[in-house]
């Protein structure tokens, strides 16, 4: 992916790449394997504020469940391209996403919550952004967060190196 066209994108949907909260306690925000990087749960933060906290049901709305969903996953792909050195180049593509949805016990809207996560990467980053995905129910988060966020994504290693999402989907020609 090219950094300069994620962050176009941004632009034309009236967002911008939310700063990269600092971790909460003894964790790394992106860990490496190979060409696989894991991105730390995110829950949604403002200037440094919790968005919407609480469960959802009686407490949160699904639409604000929605919106910190899109949040967190924004702050997600910060936390990728700060990793990456601060850009995108490397991204290749997302590939799983969990969605951990803070509810009462009889909640069972959890899909439709995280698709606020999934809708927005995929508004982002196009077709590349398309992930496999968990909504997991539980009983509490973070700081009394309603959502929070965890990504795994598939990066080049070596930024000479054309990937997939370079040649428009078609194996890149040696």
């Amino acid at each position: 992916m090219r950094d300069a066209d994620i962050l176009e994108r941004l632009g034309e949907l009236g967002w911008e790449l939310p700063g990269l909260p600092a971790p909460l306690a003894s964790y790394v925000p992106v860990k490496r394997a190979g060409a696989l990087a894991f991105v730390a749960g995110q829950v949604a933060m403002v200037e440094g504020r919790l968005l919407h906290p609480g469960r959802l049901g009686q407490q949160v709305p699904v639409e604000m469940g929605q919106e910190a969903a899109a949040r967190a996953g924004l702050q997600a792909l910060s936390a990728i391209r700060d990793h990456l050195g601060g850009s995108f180049d490397r991204l290749v593509q997302l590939l799983q996403v969990t969605v951990y949805v803070a509810a009462d016990a009889d909640f069972v809207e959890h899909p439709t919550v995280a698709n606020g996560a999934s809708d927005a990467l995929v508004a982002v980053l196009g077709p590349d952004g398309r992930h496999a995905r968990a909504a997991v129910g539980v009983a509490s988060l973070p700081l009394g967060a309603c959502v929070e966020v965890a990504v795994t994504a598939e990066v080049s290693e070596d930024p000479g190196v054309m990937t997939n999402a370079d040649t428009g989907g078609r194996p890149p020609v040696a």
